[in-house]
């Protein structure tokens, strides 16, 4: 299966607290719900159109406990959204949840790169990765994630958890798909391809002397 990260972040990369004020007060956020005032309908059909091609979800323990909070109390409730992770395979990468009251769910927490590089060696299928920002790094530190979607929303928070940390390991990505909505969340989705190339000082050199000269 191809694994899939698909975040919400503001513009400075926040990812916290998104959806409503007290979806995460962790660490003493206090600006929650700062996406839902920028969620039109173009943005939503894209998000339910990724959701419905999932094959299973995997999921770190504080994005499952909200989204098991919200969407599993909505098995019967007919939306595209309810009705994938209602459906679909679950996975959560844990080491302290030991009884999971979401049916269909599994949860990892022996040797995680081993159980999620047997689910990528299936067959075909689409592997999500929803929130989950602690669980996306480790993944992208140990090159595990396929392709990357970034929604980001025209807001700067200013506080709150950031997907990518102030230190971290580097990344080039090609970019695949890049597209707005009407009220200014950009849609990029990427793919990683390794480490980035840097200039060298002899080379930075050169080209400031051009644009002098």
């Amino acid at each position: 299966m191809k694994l899939t990260t698909i975040t919400m972040v503001s513009v400075d990369g926040v990812m916290q607290g998104l959806g409503a004020p007290d979806e995460d007060r962790s660490g003493g956020f206090e600006r929650g719900g700062w996406a839902t005032p920028l969620f039109d309908n173009e943005a939503a059909t894209f998000l339910h159109q990724v959701y419905e091609r999932a094959d299973a979800f995997l999921f770190g323990r504080r994005t499952y406990e909200i989204f098991a909070g919200y969407w599993g109390a909505r098995a019967d409730l007919p939306h595209p959204i309810a009705a994938a992770l209602n459906t679909r395979p679950k996975y959560v990468a844990s080491t302290t949840l030991t009884e999971p009251r979401w049916a269909n769910t599994t949860v990892l927490s022996g040797d995680v790169a081993a159980a999620v590089g047997e689910l990528k060696a299936k067959q075909g299928g689409e592997l999500q990765v929803h929130g989950s920002g602690g669980l996306i790094r480790w993944l992208l530190d140990n090159q595990l994630v396929d392709e990357i979607t970034l929604l980001v929303c025209p807001v700067v928070v200013g506080q709150g958890t950031r997907l990518f940390p102030d230190t971290g390991p580097d990344a080039a990505l090609d970019l695949v798909e890049s597209r707005s909505t009407p009220k200014g969340i950009t849609i990029q989705v990427y793919r990683p391809t390794g480490r980035p190339q840097y200039e060298t000082a002899t080379a930075d050199l050169k080209h400031v002397a051009r644009h002098v000269s």
